[in-house]
């Protein structure tokens, strides 16, 4: 690629020079915001990164003047900077940075950095597929048993993450182990407020420190806000921790059935049939569109409760995703005596996904006392069901630890 560099520190531009060179690009460099201004027009880099700080002009400002140039709409921006301030990098993002990256520089760091912001992948990790309760021991293994997290990584936006199972503490072991801990940003997005979707939330370690910012979102229970499930679940004849004890900067925001937007981030919600008020969540970002449906109920054709109506809104909420994970708990067989309870069965879904014409589907939160050979069969019985169907749906059950680049 063909980066152009700003910074007023020539020792910067050198190390930041060499590091790109190194690594196959072509770099431009100066040390003046002006000279810059004048000269990224003509030259067109593919990428500009900027210092904050400088005279003349500083890094907003010549992120803010080139964004206004429509001929230069598809130039990346990143900035970087000594400035770790929260406001230093919503300002950034605001005037329509690409990412923010803080000094001092870590040279082994630096590049992955840089590469993950201009990447165009979406990265799904899976922390827990089981729902309801963990399930240890020896006969979960293969998809491990711990309850719902995923998270999606899009390159210079906080973690995404979806539910807080069991599995978010194998996420935050995850975090905590690469160094990404300190300085961490995060979105976190509750279905519901069922206890298997929230209750590991005091074992994320970010929460509990100085620096990070954390926010979480989640669906409003007409009196009880998400900010208010949350905490009560810590109170002190519950747990010995409270959210008091929090060293992150925690936000809480209800939501409804809605549209956010996070930079190259989408995400649109839709209501669920689960008892209680529960969302699905259709995430649209770099041309790709991953949609986390669980818990959900969809019903036998054959039986009074279906509801076409319902069953082709959300056929249309998730049509055409290259990736659609949601809620088989069921095998055919069980699903007679669990009818009522708020999850979907192999025929139900393998029908949704068909009618939705998704490009993959992952099977997810499923009931504890399966096992590994029993997700299998769950698995084989869910193909055979898209088959039958027509349907050239790429099927496949996650095990947690597992990631997807898309």
């Amino acid at each position: 690629m063909n980066f152009y560099l700003v910074d007023d520190d020539p020792d910067v531009l050198a190390l930041i020079r060499r590091v790109l060179e190194q690594a196959g690009h072509r770099v431009e460099a100066r040390g003046s915001s002006l000279q810059a201004l004048e000269e990224i027009p003509v030259l067109r880099p593919e990428c500009v990164i900027t210092d904050v700080m400088m005279p003349e002009m500083d890094g907003f400002e010549l992120t803010r003047e080139l964004r206004r140039r429509p001929e230069l709409a598809s130039m990346k921006i990143i900035v970087l900077s000594a400035k770790t301030y929260d406001f230093d990098r919503r300002r950034a993002k605001e005037l329509g940075a690409d990412g923010y990256i803080t000094k001092p520089i870590q040279l082994p760091a630096l590049l992955r950095s840089i590469e993950d912001i201009l990447s165009h992948e979406v990265v799904i990790g899976y922390w827990g597929v089981h729902g309801t309760l963990p399930a240890p021991g020896l006969a979960y293994v293969r998809y491990g048993g711990n309850t719902s997290c995923v998270s999606l990584e899009v390159g210079g936006e906080p973690l995404f993450v979806f539910d807080c199972g069991s599995g978010i503490k194998r996420l935050s072991d995850h975090v905590m182990s690469t160094g990404a801990g300190q300085r961490f940003s995060a979105r976190i997005f509750i279905s519901h407020t069922h206890w298997d979707h929230i209750n590991t939330v005091p074992f994320f370690a970010p929460l509990y420190l100085r620096g990070n910012q954390i926010e979480i979102f989640g669906p409003y229970q007409g009196d009880l806000t998400i900010e208010r499930a949350i905490s009560a679940q810590m109170e002190s004849v519950y747990f010995p921790v409270t959210v008091r004890e929090f060293g992150a900067r925690l936000l809480f925001r209800d939501l409804r059935e809605e549209t956010l937007e996070f930079g190259p981030v989408r995400i649109d919600t839709m209501l669920l049939r689960h008892p209680g008020y529960c969302l699905g969540y259709r995430i649209t970002s770099r041309g790709r569109r991953i949609c986390y449906i669980t818990d959900n109920e969809l019903y036998l054709a054959s039986d009074a409760r279906y509801d076409l109506r319902y069953v082709e809104q959300l056929a249309n909420f998730v049509r055409g995703a290259d990736l659609l994970i949601t809620d088989t708990t069921y095998r055919d067989h069980e699903y007679p005596s669990k009818v009522d309870w708020g999850h979907s069965s192999v025929s139900q879904v393998a029908d949704l996904a068909a009618r939705a014409e998704v490009k993959r589907l992952h099977l997810f939160h499923h009931d504890p006392d399966q096992t590994d050979e029993h997700i299998d069969l769950k698995l084989e019985e869910t193909r055979a069901q898209l088959k039958k169907l027509g349907s050239a749906v790429v099927c496949e059950a996650p095990a947690e630890g597992s990631k997807l680049v898309l």
